[in-house]
């Protein structure tokens, strides 16, 4: 019988052609990851606005989604489907600022109109504004502090007029984008699923396609109680002589799409606007309100979620919550579909594994 006297080869040394792992080596490999690291974080934190408007887009991209394959399955091709929806939002868009523009021009023009008689009236001993003038020397007061903070005025309307150029531009953004994402809507979901493993593909593209369409229902049926909540508005106001009711119905309806605090905003508003009519009429539209607030939150909208997808209510507060301290109203908006798509992936793809265990 032969033994085998062979010892273990030793392990080979680095060559001169291969020096060794060194300290310096992997000190500078980990510097040079920190720093791209930050700055790839301050490269995301100057375009955050961007980003938002960005993922807002997206956001209403799937949020009319439902209706572009709706009308797929009515015969209509894609590209057809997808040029009905963006023109029905142009329209949308274009009905929306007719409502704003009038009463927004009225009122500046009626307040330019006012001030010469204000003016007078202060110089009118018998007035009452002539009498607040005499105790509290308001034109002289007005007059320092417009000596006195004169640069604080003009960099108040640069200000002013960038806000409005910032607003203009990022609803003309997120429109362009809403049409690129609605057109290419496919096309990007495809790419995205690319870098999913070829085994799990199948399975992550059916999950997708459910988050989608649960998102878009869920989106459609919050707009559906926001209408009910501007035709509620509208009637009201209507009935009781309120000042522009059509674009108050309008603008509760907008901020009824922010779910918890929107309604209530909404509601505070149209109560203070309702104080040019009486004191009565402002307190009756508050209690309106109130008990309108009640019958959506325990008849409106669980009949308008029965077909879109149920959301636990304290996912939906701390969602809306977290969405608005993070990216304000933006983020209030789309906390709940970003809540919608987390839970199905939660219940598709995470709790199942557990459970198999």
């Amino acid at each position: 019988m032969t033994t085998d006297n062979t010892e273990a080869a030793p392990s080979p040394s680095p060559g001169p052609g291969r020096p060794g792992r060194s300290w310096f080596g992997i000190g500078f490999r980990l510097g040079l990851g920190a720093v791209i690291a930050y700055l790839l974080v301050q490269a995301v934190l100057k375009i955050q606005s961007v980003l938002m408007l960005t993922l807002l887009a997206l956001v209403v991209a799937i949020s009319v989604e439902p209706i572009a394959v709706w009308l797929t399955t009515k015969g209509l091709r894609r590209r057809w489907a997808v040029t009905c929806v963006i023109i029905a939002l142009f329209i949308l868009w274009g009905a929306v600022l007719a409502l704003f523009i009038p009463p927004v021009t009225s009122e500046i023009n009626a307040l330019v109109k006012a001030v010469p008689n204000w003016l007078q009236q202060l110089h009118d001993r018998q007035s009452a504004l002539g009498r607040l003038e005499d105790r509290y020397h308001l034109i002289d007061k007005a007059k320092q502090q417009l000596s006195g903070a004169g640069t604080g005025v003009v960099s108040g309307l640069l200000g002013a007029g960038q806000l409005l150029v910032t607003t203009i531009t990022g609803a003309v953004l997120v429109i362009t984008l809403t049409m690129y994402f609605l057109a290419g809507l496919p096309t990007l979901k495809r790419f995205c699923l690319r870098f999913v493993p070829g085994s799990k593909r199948e399975r992550a593209e059916a999950l997708t396609d459910e988050v989608v369409a649960r998102t878009g229902r869920f989106m459609l049926a919050n707009v559906a109680t926001s209408v009910i909540a501007g035709l509620a508005t509208l009637i009201w106001l209507e009935a009781w002589g309120v000042p522009y009711p059509a674009a108050l119905g309008v603008f509760v309806a907008v901020l009824d799409l922010v779910p918890v605090v929107g309604s209530t905003i909404g509601g505070i508003v149209v109560s203070l606007v309702a104080l040019v009519v009486s004191f009565p009429v402002a307190i009756a539209t508050a209690v309106f309100y109130i008990v309108f607030r009640l019958a959506e939150d325990y008849l409106i909208v669980p009949r308008a979620m029965k077909f879109a997808v149920a959301v636990h209510p304290l996912v939906t507060i701390l969602a809306v919550l977290a969405g608005g301290a993070l990216m304000g109203v933006i983020g209030a908006l789309i906390a709940i579909p970003v809540a919608v798509a987390v839970g199905m992936f939660l219940d598709e793809g995470v709790f199942p594994r557990i459970d198999s265990r």
